[in-house]
């Protein structure tokens, strides 16, 4: 399970997460910090990434053009980087079943 975390998550936690998501980027580092949420797409879906953020962007889109690629959408409100690195251990197997149902196209959690 590759992730692509969005600008409004840290890059550390690429870092943080090695071992349960490796190959997963943020977008600073594929050249995308300042790119528009249609460049973030199709970039994730080029690249089979999964993306993970805290804004209700990628989820809206999700509904208008499905899969891929496949989102994360983190609803819990001022957290740290720990915190949402945890949230991500925690839902490591959901991730994987959203990655495995070839009709999914999104997963909310908090």
């Amino acid at each position: 399970m590759k992730l692509l975390f969005d600008q409004n998550l840290s890059f550390r936690l690429v870092a943080l997460l090695l071992d349960c998501y490796p190959g997963s980027a943020h977008v600073r580092e594929r050249g995308l910090a300042n790119a528009d949420d249609t460049a973030v797409w199709s970039h994730a879906a080029e690249y089979g990434l999964t993306i993970v953020s805290k804004d209700s962007d990628f989820h809206q889109r999700s509904l208008l053009y499905g899969p891929p690629p496949k989102v994360v959408w983190i609803q819990r409100g001022n957290c740290t980087t720990s915190d949402v690195a945890q949230i991500l251990r925690q839902h490591r197997q959901d991730i994987a079943s959203l990655e495995q149902n070839a009709t999914a196209a999104f997963l909310i959690i908090d």
